[in-house]
């Protein structure tokens, strides 16, 4: 079973950047993918960003496109997330997430499998 430790986030002013860190242990590694998701108050987990292990293509969500880059060292079994302008819309709780096998699509939480415990990230205006 994998854990999924994220780190990295915090309370930044509007227009900060912040990278988040999800480091993943606990046997082989070789997901299909990872991805990050986040929960403000009273609303569902949305969608961030993917990347696929192998290939290293990503994908975001339009609200995130242009300032948040999602990247992964292999050999460290780590996933990061770049953001950058951040806005006071961002804030939740961001959360790592991986998808050990082949999925059609990975936008959606059910699509991944293990979770880690979240970081908050806090943008002021």
């Amino acid at each position: 079973q994998v854990q999924l430790v994220e780190s990295g986030g915090g309370l930044v002013h509007a227009g900060a950047s912040l990278r988040l860190s999800c480091a993943a242990s606990g046997g082989t590694f070789r997901p299909y993918a990872m991805g990050w998701f986040r929960q403000a108050p009273g609303k569902e987990r949305e969608f961030v960003a993917f990347i696929r292990w192998n290939t290293g293509y990503t994908y975001y969500a339009d609200s995130v496109k242009g300032r948040f880059t999602i990247s992964r060292v292999n050999a460290k079994n780590t996933v990061y997330l770049q953001m950058n302008s951040l806005k006071p819309e961002d804030t939740a709780v961001y959360y790592c997430a991986v998808a050990p096998q082949y999925r059609s699509s990975l936008i959606r939480p059910a699509d991944f499998g293990s979770w880690g415990q979240g970081t908050q990230v806090t943008v002021s205006s």
